[in-house]
């Protein structure tokens, strides 16, 4: 596609899906025109057809690296093609302003429309997204989601190099990658490009917060609210009542928090910020294992779920007294220690009991799930006794965060490669598979040698994928499910 072309094709695509109006084309394409370095434009007659902006992006990065007005790093063609998505997106004022009159008349639309702009603006990289892994495996506890996350390209040696460089002199602007200055920022090498940034702001228990969408969706809607003000995670009665203030706003959303302690807790305990949805996980589905009554709060529904992580419910009509009823039951659990399940509330000064906290509405109802986590490690555990053990970290060794703890396992991009090698190995087409992997392999080999055929490996290989997560969602799970876990966790149910 010719760079006029590609302009044109631009602005026809931001004027077909409203993001700019057919009298803003002029001033748009001029615009364009200045970052591209062109003095001349000649209008084709001819339609452009239907080429995806991010299709269309990529052309006008590729034309500008060959002119020589960026390199060829994933970094300056993200910060350009960020750029040029800038100029068709109206500034953060008047986007939250449409958002709010959209509100006034029903929530859903407001977020519709926001998650609509957050994915045409290119902001939400759905390219990308659409290269990721993604299926389903029936588990004991309900269909789990499986994802093996290819969205993020990998860094390119030069790129790693530059930013190793630029440690030394790196800017504390914006402090980090969620804080509200991210919006409108240019970018550099080891910043991400967020000229095509927007938040919706919005008041939680009386303080500025922000909504806005993940750059890389893993579930349908998949939004971060944050703070305004970079402050440490901290989960809390404030952190209750803003979940469910949120749900009361947007009742077709949930909203949850990573725990707020290191090994348990999410990937960015710097600053506080909660994730939700238009998704209704595994988790949420989950079978009630018991019911009891809550001394302090009677009025509430609680209950224990049949579930991997151990998991307490409460359902209620009064949003304020249920922010009471789950401060209770963390301050409970932050001081409570079980030596025969392994739990112990701290080691000298250091605590280890927290909350991973989800609220939802259903059937008109305010429900919150806390999910009890521990962060103790042990000398056979170095690495936490509720945390995947060594056995299934071939598969899944980071941190089981909010997202894993509702049922969906975000794998490493490593796994593409490395089951086609299982693959491989199970047909008998390779000798060996990472040393990691081999007993596993060697597992499957034998109880699947009467399966295994060209048509059925890649499904068996993804099965046990499916049941090896579940296994690392067990691990994470303080009282666990057996005769001897049920009966510790009433033991702790008894304590409220």
């Amino acid at each position: 596609m010719h760079v006029n072309e590609a302009i044109q094709a631009l602005l026809d695509q931001a004027i077909k899906l409203e993001m700019i109006e057919a009298r803003d084309e002029i001033y748009a394409r001029n615009q364009i025109m200045a970052l591209l370095e062109l003095d001349d434009f000649q209008k084709s007659v001819q339609p452009t057809g239907d080429t995806g902006i991010p299709d269309i992006l990529e052309n006008l990065a590729d034309y500008a690296v060959g002119k020589g007005i960026i390199s060829d790093l994933d970094s300056q063609k993200e910060i350009l093609t960020a750029k040029l998505m800038n100029i068709l997106i109206e500034k953060p004022s008047a986007v939250t302003g449409r958002f709010y009159e959209k509100y006034t008349a029903d929530p859903r639309s407001a977020t519709d429309y926001f998650y609509a702009l957050s994915q045409n603006s290119n902001y939400i990289q759905t390219k990308n997204i659409a290269k990721n892994i993604s299926y389903q495996y029936d588990s004991p506890y309900g269909t789990i989601d499986i994802t093996i996350n290819l969205s993020k390209p990998e860094k390119d040696p030069k790129q790693i190099a530059l930013e190793r460089e630029m440690k030394t002199a790196s800017s504390n602007y914006p402090k980090c990658l969620l804080c509200i200055e991210n919006e409108g920022y240019a970018g550099r090498i080891n910043h991400p490009a967020r000229s095509n940034h927007r938040m919706i702001e919005m008041e939680l228990t009386g303080e500025p917060w922000y909504l806005q969408y993940s750059p890389y969706v893993y579930y349908n809607e998949h939004c971060i609210v944050l703070c305004g003000e970079h402050r440490d995670m901290k989960i809390d009665r404030s952190a209750f009542e803003r979940l469910l203030e949120f749900v009361a706003m947007f009742p077709d959303y949930f909203l949850g928090s990573n725990a707020d302690l290191p090994i348990v807790g999410g990937s960015i305990l710097t600053h506080d910020h909660y994730q939700g949805g238009k998704y209704e996980f595994a988790m949420a589905k989950a079978e009630e294992t018991g019911r009891f009554t809550l001394e302090t709060f009677p009025e509430f529904e609680a209950m224990t779920l049949k579930w991997p992580l151990s998991v307490i419910r409460l359902r209620g009509d009064d949003r304020d007294l249920l922010a009471g009823a789950a401060e209770m039951i963390l301050e409970k659990w932050i001081g409570y220690s079980d030596p025969e399940a392994e739990i112990l509330a701290n080691t000298n000064e250091t605590r280890h009991n927290t909350i991973t906290p989800i609220a939802r509405m259903r059937d008109g109802k305010y429900e919150m799930d806390l999910v009890l986590r521990n962060n103790r490690t042990s000398e056979t555990h170095t690495l936490g006794i509720f945390h995947p053990h060594e056995d299934v970290q071939h598969i899944k060794k980071e941190n089981i965060g909010l997202i894993e703890v509702m049922g969906l396992a975000v794998l490493p991009a490593r796994l593409e490669t490395e089951l086609k090698e299982i693959e491989d190995y199970l047909l008998g087409q390779k000798a060996d598979v990472k040393d990691y992997h081999q007993v596993w392999a060697e597992e499957l080999k034998e109880r699947h040698a009467h399966e295994l055929t060209p048509d059925t490996v890649k499904g068996i290989v993804r099965q046990n994928v499916g049941a090896k997560f579940v296994r690392v969602l067990e691990d994470a799970g303080v009282f666990k499910q057996t005769e001897a876990g049920l009966r510790a966790f009433q033991k702790f149910t008894e304590t409220l």
